[in-house]
């Protein structure tokens, strides 16, 4: 039987216990991600804890519903067990009638009735790193490889001590601006994912730049257990010159390649980025989107 938990009732334990043991284990997952991204979320759970279903739960103008955080792509189910799209379906199905409005993204792993359900596919790209670095370099594209060169032409230099701060602020002052989405208190929370990352010896900050002091491209890279997740990427207006992004994402690869790990780049429905990511070799996967209205206005109250 699917139950459903609010927050103060998840045992944590066990709920990580399930994600750390799950067939599609994934960060987004674990409780004290969770907690930073979607406080006071809420559960389904079966079988004392052995498939987990996180309720990313927000409430606007006195109506509960539940909406993907930002920095986190793909959430869902997530079992111990056999994971079958009747399993999805039964925990689609037990999602409580009190959230009016579901508009989430399932991971790549959940599949999804398309009698039963609205749903939408979202593209990602990821990058295998167990082959040696010259096999994956060779299956650079011409562009990627012209602008690595250029890079080192124009004196570009990997930064190693790099802060959450002028990473943040090279984002906010670039893309951010430009986007206008996030807020405050977003900032904080990506601040709060690389410092608990950081400490954990589970993240890597990287800038690269041609000035001593400024960035013009800089990165963070959250370690998964099978993964690295490009979290945030931002360049300034130099880089477009200069190939600094070229060659910050060219040296990760150099230094991680030859390990059994994905350098997942959590992106690709932008044309644009899905060019940029595929450029290094990486290929397309997809996951997907769920709809589930229960209000004919829905779209009053759609965060999107």
């Amino acid at each position: 039987m699917i139950t459903y938990l609010p927050h103060h009732k998840i045992d944590k334990s066990k709920w990580d216990q399930c994600i750390r043991e799950s067939v599609n284990t994934l960060v987004y997952g674990f409780s004290w991600y969770l907690d930073l991204v979607s406080p006071g979320w809420a559960a389904l759970v079966e079988e004392d804890y052995a498939s987990v279903f996180p309720l990313t739960q927000k409430r606007k103008a006195g109506i509960s519903y539940l909406a993907q955080p930002f920095f986190t792509q793909q959430l869902g189910l997530f079992t111990t067990a056999h994971l079958t799209q009747e399993l999805v379906t039964r925990f689609l199905d037990a999602i409580p009638t009190k959230y009016k409005l579901v508009e989430i993204h399932l991971n790549s792993f959940n599949k999804v009735d398309p009698s039963r359900f609205e749903w939408t596919t979202r593209k990602n790209h990821e990058l295998e790193l167990v082959y040696p670095y010259d096999d994956i370099s060779r299956r650079y594209s011409q562009n990627t490889t012209r602008n690595i060169r250029k890079a080192a032409e124009a004196g570009v230099k990997i930064q190693r001590k790099v802060s959450a701060d002028e990473l943040i602020s090279l984002f906010r002052n670039n893309f951010g601006k430009r986007e206008g989405k996030l807020t405050y208190r977003n900032y904080r929370v990506i601040e709060e994912i690389i410092a608990h990352s950081v400490n954990h010896a589970s993240g890597i900050l990287m800038g690269a730049g041609n000035r001593e002091v400024e960035m013009d491209a800089g990165a963070f890279f959250l370690k998964d257990r099978t993964r690295f997740i490009l979290l945030l990427a931002a360049t300034g207006f130099q880089s477009r010159n200069n190939g600094a992004m070229f060659l910050l994402l060219d040296t990760f690869i150099r230094e991680h390649a030859g390990q059994p790990v994905l350098l997942d780049f959590e992106g690709g429905n932008d044309p644009n980025l899905g060019r940029f990511y595929k450029s290094f070799g990486s290929r397309e996967m997809t996951y997907p989107f769920v709809r589930i209205s229960r209000i004919p206005f829905y779209k009053q109250i759609r965060r999107i």
